[in-house]
């Protein structure tokens, strides 16, 4: 099987590829570095009911705001 690199969208092997799904060290790099610049986010959207305090931009009655 053969998949495009992530990052170079270089087409490779998938099959004994050490870097996968990367095409190599370097895009792995690449990615890894722009996870630890905070480059990709994931969203957090857990719902007020599961932790118990307000979610941003809430504008439910009877909370202050400033």
């Amino acid at each position: 099987m053969k998949a495009p690199c992530p990052i170079c969208k270089k087409v490779v092997l998938w099959e004994g590829n050490a870097f996968r799904p990367f095409c190599s060290e370097r895009c792995q790099l690449v990615d890894l570095s722009s996870w630890l610049g905070e480059r990709y986010r994931v969203p957090d959207e857990t719902p007020e009911e599961l932790t118990g305090f307000p979610v941003l931009g809430d504008d439910r009655e009877g909370m202050e705001r400033d």
